[in-house]
């Protein structure tokens, strides 16, 4: 059973790297999207914002409903951000210690 949790505390950070990496992504696309670097028009980038948008934007809307407004600034990706980063840990050192 030890080495069962030891490989389910692998894949959840596995799955936590990569949903940081496509956060990353999709911080990238649209502040780029927002200076008007890349064309929100072109095929490839159109698709790609929306699957992110569509995977992120129910995870980052309540997050933006508990933070107060800051005048246009956007800090949810970035709390969802450290959330992945430095809660995941908790949840698979909880994961080994269960079994």
């Amino acid at each position: 059973m030890g080495n069962f949790a030891y490989l389910l505390a692998d894949l959840v950070m596995g799955v936590s790297s990569l949903i940081s990496t496509l956060l990353f992504v999709y911080i990238i696309i649209s502040i780029l999207m927002s200076f008007n670097v890349i064309n929100a028009y072109n095929k490839f980038v159109s698709i790609v914002y929306g699957a992110l948008h569509k995977l992120f934007e129910p995870i980052l809307g309540p997050i933006r409903n508990v933070l107060p407004d800051l005048g246009g600034m956007d800090f949810s990706p970035i709390i969802l951000f450290l959330i992945l980063r430095y809660g995941t840990p908790f949840i698979a050192e909880a994961l080994i210690r269960l079994a």
